[in-house]
């Protein structure tokens, strides 16, 4: 992992509320998933390098007046989860977004201002270019501290982003040593076993599915290591 520890923060457990849900079927479209209750987990990252430096890979779902709120569990827990691992909003260094979901950014900011008041927030170009509404005001607020690159990047020592287009027109995910930091790459499990298999939320499905599949693909090639947003258990092994 380059000398890179990471652990995982587990912001919210809960289903996806009756704003946005659909049947499983009609959400994952060519999948033969059969009809239950989808639960998700919000995951979080936080990466610590030898040096102690601090980078967190997304903000959560945020407050109870979230963007998120009218979908997600909010409030999120992110703060308590930061604190559990001894780390104070101050000492973040370096935040990653993935993306402009409200349930991967909406923690990034509270009272209009941004809550890691020392961190250099870093988005593609192409993800603020593309921000509406609550998320055009979340990239206003960072805009001091916005640090947006264009294609893959060293963002901190030993960790890069890599830009992976589809879910959002800015998707990005994390590279940490064998370790992939994957966003919204990947909805559920059933997309690992089948990439084809669209997401009904991805803004442009296409381009989604087959980065999708040409990311897991060189993934698997390497045996990394997935640490995912939204399966119950943080960390799949490819």
């Amino acid at each position: 992992m380059s000398g890179v520890e990471v652990t995982p923060l587990c912001d919210a457990v809960g289903p996806m509320g009756a704003a946005i849900r659909r049947p499983l079927a009609e959400m994952f479209a060519g999948s033969v998933l059969q009809e239950e209750p989808w639960v998700l987990h919000f995951h979080c990252y936080l990466l610590r390098d030898a040096a102690g430096r601090l980078t967190l890979v997304d903000t959560g779902i945020g407050g109870a007046d979230s963007p998120a709120a009218s979908w997600a569990p909010v409030p999120g827990t992110l703060a308590g989860e930061l604190a559990a691992a001894g780390v104070t909003p101050a000492e973040i260094g370096t935040v990653i977004l993935t993306h402009l979901h409200s349930d991967h950014a909406s923690g990034a900011v509270a009272d209009g201002r941004p809550v890691f008041e020392n961190a250099r927030y870093v988005l593609q170009q192409a993800e603020a270019d593309a921000a509406e509404g609550p998320m055009r005001e979340i990239v206003s607020c960072l805009k001091s501290q916005l640090h947006a690159v264009e294609g893959d990047a060293e963002v901190a020592p030993g960790v890069h982003v890599r830009f992976a287009p589809g879910h959002t027109p800015g998707h990005q995910i994390a590279r940490v040593g064998d370790v992939a930091i994957t966003g919204d790459l990947v909805l559920h499990p059933v997309q690992l076993a089948d990439p084809s298999v669209r997401y009904l939320y991805d803004d442009d499905q296409e381009t989604a599915a087959r980065t999708r599949a040409e990311v897991l693909a060189a993934l698997k090639a390497e045996r990394a290591i997935l640490a995912t947003a939204h399966f119950s258990e943080p960390f799949v092994r490819l």
